[in-house]
């Protein structure tokens, strides 16, 4: 015996037919917009003076670039490497004295702190001026760890600038007094990409500056970064 069919039109939902039942609707969907970007106006707030260029960067001893990608054969994507370039700015104007590069070494065929560490020699930063942080898995993982590893008290902190908010708010959080700098990029599909990730990513970093919630992999303290400053005096 076969079973009665249900008409397509009884699935889906029917639109209010009251103007009560309307206007109830129109409250709830901008309700929900409302509270989708309260985070992405929270990093707007808490980081409205901290935005800076590499020519007017406060003088300061580390600054932090955060990972990018890597492309095939292990090169920095070219979202990472004009981050890098900026670090090095920095450092060749003697803005900063040491770089802590943090980004992900979760496998053995993938190490962005190391090609940032090649990258940045090869563009004449002194290796004895750059220290790695190998499980930066994202950026509440990377600012926590400048702060407990590696003993980061301020720090310029480098990326796009569809990030850079996130990463202030986020280092200010966990201790860390920091300026950013925004790196200009090609409006492409990966700089909307990145726009349209930060609206949710948003929602992640108000809890985590809320919560504090242990980073992944945190480990026993490092002195890597007061080695390299030492050496720079």
């Amino acid at each position: 015996m076969r079973r009665p069919t249900v008409p397509l039109s009884r699935l889906r939902p029917r639109p209010p037919r009251t103007r009560a039942g309307r206007r109830r609707l129109v409250q709830a969907v901008m309700a929900v917009c409302v509270l989708a970007l309260l985070p992405a106006t929270w990093l707007y707030l808490v980081t409205g003076d901290r935005l800076r260029t590499t020519a007017d960067a406060p003088r300061t001893d580390v600054a932090i670039v955060f990972g990018a990608g890597l492309w095939h054969g292990g090169e920095p994507s070219p979202y990472l490497a004009h981050r890098l370039d900026a670090a090095a700015k920095l450092y060749h104007e003697g803005r900063i004295k040491v770089v802590l590069v943090t980004g992900d070494n979760s496998r053995e065929d993938y190490d962005e702190p190391d090609a940032m560490r090649a990258y940045l020699t090869r563009h004449g930063v002194p290796g004895t001026r750059i220290v790695g942080d190998y499980a930066g898995f994202d950026t509440w993982d990377s600012c926590v760890r400048a702060k407990k590893v590696f003993g980061v008290d301020r720090a310029v902190l480098v990326s796009q600038g569809f990030h850079i908010r996130r990463a202030v708010a986020l280092c200010d959080a966990a201790g860390v007094d920091s300026y950013g700098v925004g790196v200009d990029a090609v409006h492409d599909a990966t700089w909307y990409y990145g726009g349209t990730r930060e609206v949710f990513a948003a929602g992640k970093a108000a809890l985590d500056a809320l919560f504090h919630p242990d980073p992944t992999f945190l480990g026993p303290r490092e002195h890597g970064v007061q080695r390299a400053l030492a050496g720079v005096r």
